[in-house]
């Protein structure tokens, strides 16, 4: 059902992407949008930087300059660039055993699984085998012990299957294990914090002020989308059910203050936007060196495309992981060109690098779609970007 009306849009753009403010706009008239911001950056400078609508489903606190919001999957790009920034520091061997680094890992036939196969979503554990209960999800000992115990499900190295929550904290323990950090300490300390990008891994408790609240889809799940979840094979089922997640608990204190480096991360659209933008700038941003020219660059290496054993029948095409993010690839799910890569959110929010165009973007927004990727909000963003024209590239 569409919006009656287009709310108020603040900010500014650069006129040559003014189709973007229209976009913007058709996403609230045509496609059910509540608040939400979008960014764009071209050679690290902002040329869009939109936001309008509700904060909350009552429409009582007008999205705003600063409001931020947890952007799930989305988090994933700056949980791999951790990763990455101690592979740059010779730190971590992303052709290692991960045992090499957590030695509890090597049992049950996963004494063979390397680093870059948990970056690529290689490693065969899309989810845990046992019931695991959101609160079990909070307990971060708990939950990578399990990890460490379970049995791959297909054969490491082999193909990708998404790991929807288990990613966070099977390449989080490996960041624990090398710095002594968690990944939320260790990002704030060594990117967010010295760059002064408006992004965090959790969210500390002075900021909830700031946070819009998730709201789940307008339109009901049809029977035919409940049938086709329940004849999900079992390894889809433990990636996106076990435990079972949705807009109610991030809006909570306890989903807040946890620890979930897959799909815990609250930040703004520019915050989101300049995390991406590191890669984008070949590891530079805002005139400083975080990446080496080939760190940033390897993200994208991509490990071979297939059909995803998890997400796999909601794409056109087989799709790519690279070690840490999504190539564009034939679906085009983050524009033009095929080695552009990025990452979605569930529900909506997106970061995308394209360091050919030099274009960076970070959507977020609070009312949740029905899709994992590539939501209709988020495409409708991208080609208007892109046809615009005005970047390099064009």
């Amino acid at each position: 059902m569409a919006e009656q009306a287009t709310p108020q849009i603040e900010g500014h753009l650069d006129q040559r992407f003014e189709g973007v403010r229209a976009a913007f706009e058709e996403n609230f008239r045509e496609r059910g949008e509540l608040g939400a911001a979008v960014t764009v950056l071209l050679d690290g400078a902002p040329v869009v930087d939109l936001w309008g609508g509700w904060a909350d489903a009552a429409r009582t606190r007008p999205w705003q300059r600063e409001t931020l919001v947890n952007v799930w999957s989305t988090t994933k790009g700056a949980t791999a660039l951790c990763a990455h920034l101690l592979s740059d520091r010779g730190l971590l061997d992303l052709d290692a055993p991960v045992a090499a680094y957590w030695p509890e890992f090597a049992t049950a036939g996963k004494e063979r699984i390397l680093v870059r196969h948990l970056l690529s979503h290689r490693a065969g554990l899309a989810g845990l085998r046992e019931p695991h209960a959101l609160a079990e999800l909070y307990d971060w000992e708990l939950t990578t012990a399990r990890l460490a115990a379970t049995a791959p499900w297909w054969e490491p190295g082999t193909q990708s299957g998404y790991h929807a929550l288990t990613y966070g904290h099977l390449v989080g323990e490996v960041v624990r294990r090398v710095t002594g950090q968690l990944p939320s300490a260790f990002l704030h300390h060594e990117v967010t914090g010295p760059l002064d990008i408006d992004f965090t891994i959790g969210l500390p408790a002075e900021e909830a002020r700031r946070a819009a609240e998730l709201v789940h889809p307008r339109v009901a799940v049809s029977s035919e989308q409940r049938a086709a979840f329940s004849q999900l094979e079992p390894v889809a089922l433990a990636a996106l059910a076990n435990p079972a997640t949705g807009a109610a608990d991030a809006n909570t204190p306890e989903w807040r203050a946890a620890e979930i480096p897959a799909a815990g991360g609250h930040g703004t659209a520019r915050g989101v936007a300049a995390l991406y933008d590191i890669f984008t700038g070949r590891g530079q941003y805002a005139g400083r060196r975080v990446l080496s020219a080939g760190a940033a660059e390897r993200i994208r290496e991509g490990q071979g495309a297939c059909r995803d054993l998890v997400l796999g029948a909601g794409f056109a095409h087989d799709t790519e992981i690279g070690l840490g993010l999504w190539l564009s690839g034939r679906n085009g799910s983050y524009g033009p060109n095929p080695r552009a890569f990025g990452h979605d959110g569930f529900g909506g929010s997106f970061g995308l690098s394209d360091p050919e165009s030099g274009i960076s973007m970070g959507y977020v927004m609070n009312r949740m779609g029905g899709n994992i990727a590539d939501d209709p909000r988020k495409m409708a963003l991208i080609e208007a970007v892109f046809k615009a024209g005005h970047h390099r590239g064009a």
